[in-house]
C-alpha cells in the first residue's frame, strides 16, 4: 500500500544485495517481502523496487562516438515489509501493480534512450533522461497511491490495473528481460 522507489546505478549496487528482477512470468508473494514492517504507520506494506542504469560511451580522439546502457527493474525484498494480519491477496495485487508501474518507467527509459545519439555530452544527457524518468515514476507511484487510497478504493483500484496493463502492452517492444 505505500511504496519506495531505489535509486541505483550498477557501479553503487552492493553486490551481496538480493533484488528480484521484474520479468512477466513472475508475480510478487507474500514471501518477497522480507523486511520488518512498520506498524507506526497505516500503509499494510511497502513495495521497495526502482530502475538500475548504467551506461559506457565509447570515444575516439575524445569525442563521443557511441553508447550502450543497461537497464534493469528491481525489487528489493529486505526493503519491503508487509503486516501479516492484513496481507490480502488484494493488496498483494496493489503491491504487485507499484512493481508493475516501476517496469513501465523502466520500458520508458529504454525507448527514450534508443532516441539518443551520440554528441558532446552524451553523459550529461543520458543522466538528464534518467533523472527525468526517475522523477515521473515517483509522481506516478504518488498518484497511484492517491487515487486508489492505498488500495482501498477498489473501483479506482481496478482502473489501475487495466491502465497499467494496457501502458506494459503498449511498450511491449522495451520489456525487460531475464538478467544473465
Amino acid at each position: 500500500m505505500k511504496y519506495l522507489i531505489l535509486i541505483c546505478c550498477f557501479f553503487c549496487l552492493q553486490q551481496d544485495e538480493v533484488i528480484i528482477p521484474w520479468t512477466s512470468s513472475y508475480k510478487l508473494t507474500w514471501q518477497d517481502f522480507k523486511g520488518k514492517p512498520n506498524y507506526n504507520t497505516r500503509p499494510a506494506a511497502t513495495t521497495a523496487s526502482g530502475i538500475s542504469f548504467g551506461f559506457s560511451i565509447k570515444q575516439r580522439n575524445k569525442k563521443d562516438v557511441g553508447f550502450s546502457t543497461e537497464v534493469h527493474t528491481n525489487f528489493y525484498p529486505n526493503k519491503s515489509w508487509y503486516k501479516k494480519e492484513e496481507g490480502t491477496n488484494h493488496i498483494l495485487n496493489h503491491e504487485q501493480v507499484h512493481f508493475d508501474i516501476t517496469e513501465l518507467f523502466a520500458r520508458k527509459l529504454r525507448q527514450r534512450l534508443e532516441q539518443v545519439k551520440p554528441q558532446k555530452n552524451t553523459k550529461k544527457v543520458l543522466n538528464n533522461i534518467y533523472a527525468e524518468i526517475l522523477k515521473n515514476l515517483r509522481e506516478k507511484q504518488l498518484l497511484y497511491d492517491s487515487e486508489t487510497d492505498h488500495s482501498i478504493n477498489i473501483e479506482s483500484q481496478n482502473r489501475w490495473n487495466i491502465y497499467v496493463k494496457e501502458e506494459l502492452n503498449k511498450l511491449e517492444k522495451y520489456k525487460s528481460t531475464a538478467v544473465k
